[in-house]
């Protein structure tokens, strides 16, 4: 396993419109340990695959909601290749999301509070299941991702660009 460098913003390659995997093959396998291997090391939930470069419609998530009887996290960490949403509630949550790719950067986003989603695993095996709470929003942020959209793309300008300001600010300050 590696970690991969995450790409940020604004690298074009955030803007692609990810290719589906064809076959999931024992490359494919070394491929998600590596993307759960960079999400761990960068303190994330989520990562797609586009986010280290590779425009494959491969995501990761680990929402570590669980603590072990040391107070540390709960690894449960799932791949989901292919993912396709199927369908979305007409009600909407509300949370601050952040972006691996847009470095301490976080604003308040709306997105559906439910939905369907169809995946394969990293076996091949075909799943369906509805999603809420926090791993339907994370489901829903990086499959954005998949698609070219950032997390920014679903503020009003006035906030995106306050991000956008703050991140340049911190580079600067780096």
């Amino acid at each position: 396993m590696a970690v991969l460098p995450v790409v940020e913003v604004p690298d074009p390659r955030l803007r692609l419109v990810s290719r589906p995997v064809e076959a999931i093959d024992d490359d494919v396998r070394a491929f998600v340990a590596d993307l759960i291997e960079t999400m761990y090391a960068a303190h994330g939930i989520g990562l797609a695959a586009i986010q280290v470069g590779v425009d494959r419609r491969i995501l990761v998530i680990d929402l570590q909601e669980g603590r072990d009887a040391e107070d540390q996290p709960v690894r449960d960490p799932r791949a989901y290749i292919n993912p396709e949403l199927v369908s979305v509630s007409d009600d909407l949550s509300t949370y601050n999301e952040g972006c691996l790719s847009i470095p301490e950067q976080y604003a308040e986003v709306a997105r559906p509070a439910r939905c369907r989603l169809r995946w394969q695993d990293e076996r091949g095996e075909r799943h369906e299941a509805e999603l809420d709470g926090l791993l339907a929003t994370c489901m829903q942020h990086e499959i954005d991702h998949l698609n070219g959209v950032l997390f920014t793309d679903h503020l009003s300008r006035l906030k995106r660009d306050m991000v956008m300001r703050k991140l340049a600010k911190l580079r600067k300050a780096a």
